[in-house]
């Protein structure tokens, strides 16, 4: 079980709310099962209690969240939308918003740069993928 302070599973019970909402979705055994879960540890989750770790992909299925959203909630961080492509089995699409792109862009250079330069401080690779997150804003990429 994901042991997530308090208020970490409190704010996944909300987004969880919400989002089912969101969907129209009624909390209640059909939706359940279709999302291998019972309707038990759904329950759990929108009260803010801990279920065992590997519900949680479950739980973002059902959702349409990417999978992974809702530990990263307990971690501090928001869910990812998804939803399918249309004429394209299994395919999905995120949605972001601008802050949530240049956060995933910032991430994604600072790791490139880390695999890449041996000589470089950690303000300077900051620095370098901030810059190129910036450029990417001002070119109309992100």
């Amino acid at each position: 079980m994901t042991t997530g302070v308090n208020h970490e599973r409190e704010r996944l019970a909300k987004l969880a709310r919400r989002r089912r909402a969101e969907l129209g979705l009624a909390l209640n055994d059909v939706n359940a099962k279709a999302a291998g879960l019972s309707k038990g540890t759904w329950q759990r989750v929108e009260r803010g209690e801990a279920i065992r770790e590997t519900n949680y992909v479950k739980i973002d299925g059902v959702l349409n969240w990417a999978p992974g959203s809702a530990l990263s909630v307990l971690e501090g961080k928001d869910p990812i939308p998804v939803e399918d492509v249309e004429g394209a089995p299994g395919a999905v699409v995120a949605k972001l918003d601008a802050a949530q792109i240049g956060e995933q862009a910032l991430d994604t250079v600072q790791l490139a740069l880390l695999a890449t330069t041996k000589d470089q401080t950690a303000d300077e690779i900051r620095a370098m993928s901030e810059r190129v997150v910036r450029d990417l804003i001002e070119r109309g990429y992100l």
